[in-house]
């Protein structure tokens, strides 16, 4: 059942500490809240000792609030010479702060502010779900989750070194101290993980030693005289560390932002592309739509399709992305409605998840037309974040980023894949040996069925021809425009228009499909008839990767000979090909999945916290396909 956030808001207690009129509580104590986030949090988990000289460090806060305890210990890990590598911090927060009330709020810690100026300028939507954050360029790692942590901490996956628990008392929020919510900590916790907390409330003592916690009373903080540190005491083995070596064949918006993640964690890569170059293929269009979907029950669709958005759209507007030459322009996407009881849904959908405006708005005709500037068909939703974008560009800007250690093989085209010896060995026609690693990543899109590991995954190829309309033939276009067809705004002189969906496999243009095309622009832009018959447009080919259920494959592909003929079989228990992974199937939505999948494919590597919840992380799994042929069999 959806739940739009209820943001927190700014109120004050009687001796001036900031405090929640939701829980009757104050957020921190009267005595000073930077002293007490480092005398019960960091020095609670003896930090920053705890975290020196190793590779990762993983924190875990029940309750982020104002984010003082996270600026504390980002001064503390910046600050330390012998910090770890990588921080990855994971925050809980059920009623997240504007970011306006927390300028408001920071201004009364004068020491965090260049930290805390840097948390509000990368300050997500306030929209439910995992939000992944990145600092120090890429070494500090904020993942928020915005929601009701009995609902996400069961559905988290990560190894966890330290415990920040500090929601509001346990008189006052008991279900942040829950047996169950103890429960998931303990699941979560890696071996020797520490805790610490104000509370010294007996039943919260108890879920924790119930949960495999040892926890006893140490020396408080201002009034509070004990609080509570401990350590997960039950074994746990330790993790994984993989080899850093990996093959990315296709160099596609899926496979260069993926070399950029493995390169961002010191991986050594082998890129190899048929094509002289990257986004070649169905990444090769001049401009592509930037949007989310959406559904009034944010079914998983649209809960994974936020996230990757929004995640999409911070990575490519940082300054380096920009910088390497990624071209995006945030000018807005409004889709219309294609019927008058369409529109009346998309009204009653946009009223009943109540979205912040930032993310959605719903727009009647006489609205849209006067945002737009020109006669609008239909209403429909405006989303004020959405974007075009030029996919080489962001292909290109990619690879720039991943810098020297990705070895680039283009002009090579791959028809062999074996394992042998716990490395994966890559040929072409001729059998030559191309690149050997342990790692191997399919991103090659609708050409993966030809390998034979991939041969049995659902894919298939669809056709889709754009057609290129110069600028000045349409009006100005403020903001990219959608219905059944699509257009862009002008990018180098042309405006993109399409697509069309086709189920043969010619890779030429055709006249027919240019017609219509724009027909469907016709009915994006009212009296805007443009004849193909006499004007001969520019227009490319390209072939989509689709999947049955329309969402992408990002993860370990399955051992077909090994999987169990029974229906009654899990996700997580069946068999895998050690060391083969695909990011596949994006169809028309690459430029939204692309960062979001590849940090998520990234971090399953390394072992580090997954930014997606397990319910979405089964939903893009490419084993669900053969699982769910064995269900229907019987």
């Amino acid at each position: 059942m959806y739940e739009a956030l209820r943001p927190a808001r700014l109120a004050y207690s009687e001796a001036g500490v900031l405090y929640s009129e939701l829980y009757g509580d104050v957020y921190h104590s009267a005595e000073g809240g930077p002293a007490q986030a480092r005398h019960v949090f960091l020095r609670g988990n003896r930090l920053p000792e705890r975290w020196q000289d190793k590779d990762r460090f993983v924190i875990l806060e029940t309750g982020f609030g104002t984010g003082l305890n996270f600026l504390a210990t980002w001064a503390a890990w910046q600050d330390d010479p012998r910090a770890c590598q990588r921080l990855h911090y994971l925050a809980l927060e059920k009623h997240p702060f504007s970011v306006d009330d927390l300028a408001t709020i920071h201004a009364a810690w004068p020491e965090f502010a260049d930290v805390g100026a840097q948390l509000r300028a990368a300050w997500p939507t306030l929209v439910p779900g995992m939000h992944r954050l990145e600092f120090a360029g890429g070494r500090l790692v904020l993942t928020l989750l915005f929601g009701d942590a009995a609902s996400l901490l069961p559905r988290l996956q990560a190894g966890v070194d330290a415990y920040y628990l500090d929601g509001f008392a346990p008189a006052q929020n008991p279900g942040l101290w829950s047996p169950a919510l103890c429960e998931q900590l303990g699941r979560l916790a890696n071996r020797g993980a520490s805790l610490a907390t104000w509370s010294v409330s007996v039943p919260v003592r108890q879920h924790l030693h119930a949960a495999g916690f040892r926890a006893d009373p140490s020396p408080g903080f201002g009034r509070k005289k004990e609080m509570l540190v401990g350590r997960y005491v039950q074994d746990r083995p330790a993790p994984h560390r993989p080899e850093r070596r990996a093959i990315v064949i296709g160099a596609g918006v899926a496979g260069t932002t993926c070399c950029e993640r493995l390169a961002g964690r010191g991986w050594q890569v082998t890129l190899i592309e048929r094509r002289n170059g990257p986004g070649m293929e169905a990444s090769g269009n001049l401009a592509g739509i930037v949007m989310p979907l959406l559904a009034r029950d944010d079914n998983i669709a649209a809960r994974l399709s936020r996230a990757a958005y929004l995640h999409g759209l911070r990575f490519w507007q940082r300054p380096e992305a920009r910088a390497a030459g990624a071209r995006l322009a945030a000018c807005g996407v409004m889709q219309f409605a294609r019927t008058p009881e369409q529109d009346a849904h998309m009204r009653r959908t946009a009223e009943a998840l109540a979205l912040p405006q930032a993310f959605l708005r719903y727009l009647d005709r006489d609205e849209a037309a006067n945002w737009l500037g020109h006669a609008a068909p239909a209403g429909g939703w405006l989303f004020p974040q959405g974007a075009w974008a030029n996919p080489p560009s962001l292909c290109r800007a990619a690879l720039d980023l991943a810098g020297d250690r990705v070895q680039r093989l283009f002009d090579r085209s791959v028809a062999r894949i074996e394992q042998s010896g716990g490395a994966w060995r890559v040929f072409d026609a001729d059998g030559v040996g191309l690149a050997e690693a342990p790692t191997l990543i399919l991103a090659s899109g609708a050409e993966v069925t030809r390998l034979e590991p991939a041969a049995r995954l659902p894919i298939q190829r669809v056709r889709g021809q754009v057609t290129l309309v110069p600028e000045g033939r349409l009006p100005s276009l403020r903001a990219a425009l959608c219905r059944d067809g699509y257009a862009a705004p002008a990018v180098d002189g042309l405006h993109a228009v399409g697509a069309s969906y086709d189920l043969d496999a010619d890779p030429l243009p055709r006249a027919e499909c240019d017609a219509a095309n724009l027909h469907r622009l016709s009915g994006l832009l009212p009296g805007c008839e443009l004849d193909s018959e006499s004007t001969r447009y520019a227009s490319r080919v390209g072939f989509r990767p689709v999947l049955p259920d329309r969402l992408p494959i990002a993860g370990a592909l399955p051992d077909w000979p090994r999987l169990p003929d029974s229906a009654a079989a899990r996700l997580r228990d069946l068999p895998r090909q050690a060391g083969l992974y695909g990011l596949l199937g994006y169809a028309s939505r690459g430029l939204v999945w692309a960062n979001l999948l590849a940090e998520m494919l990234v971090s399953q590597l390394e072992g580090e916290p997954l930014p997606l919840e397990t319910d979405l992380l089964d939903a893009i799994d490419p084993a669900r396909f053969p699982l769910r042929e064995r269900r229907k069999r019987r």
